[in-house]
């Protein structure tokens, strides 16, 4: 099974949406915190579930389970905080919620998850993808960039 991931920012909708067919995405799983903001622009959630299905046939969800809290967001984000400790903090939130037993694998398949940053380098969405590859056999990791 492929994973892929993909960040809207940095990109235009025709190349966003474009990728997200180009690559037979089947269901875009939202992985932000807040989904609702002006400033995701065609991402924002209302927008982006009729965009996804009227460009591409591709279904959306929600899967907050996947996202950060708040407190660890704002820490990092407005804060100015290390990015390793908010990997190790991320990472020990996943392990806390058991997502790896909670989340049925078959939803991923041939899913994306979407967050916001342009690059998965410095986005929870990477560690979203490599904590489900170490739990469950045969993700192969697709970055959409």
């Amino acid at each position: 099974m492929t994973l892929y991931t993909i960040g809207f920012t940095q990109k235009n909708a025709e190349r966003f949406f474009g990728l997200l067919m180009d690559h037979g995405v089947q269901r875009v799983l939202d992985v932000r915190l807040n989904n609702r903001s002006q400033l995701a622009g065609f991402a924002k959630r209302d927008d982006l579930r009729f965009f996804l299905q009227a460009l591409g046939g591709i279904g959306y969800q929600e899967v907050p389970q996947l996202a950060p809290t708040a407190h660890l967001l704002d820490d990092y984000k407005k804060q100015g905080g290390d990015w390793g400790v908010y990997e190790r903090q991320f990472r020990a939130l996943l392990n806390e919620r058991q997502v790896s037993t909670t989340l049925d694998p078959a939803l991923f398949d041939g899913a994306c998850l979407l967050c916001s940053e342009a690059s998965p380098r410095h986005c929870h969405r990477r560690l979203v993808a490599e904590h489900l590859q170490a739990h469950w056999e045969g993700i192969r990791i697709q970055h959409l960039e």
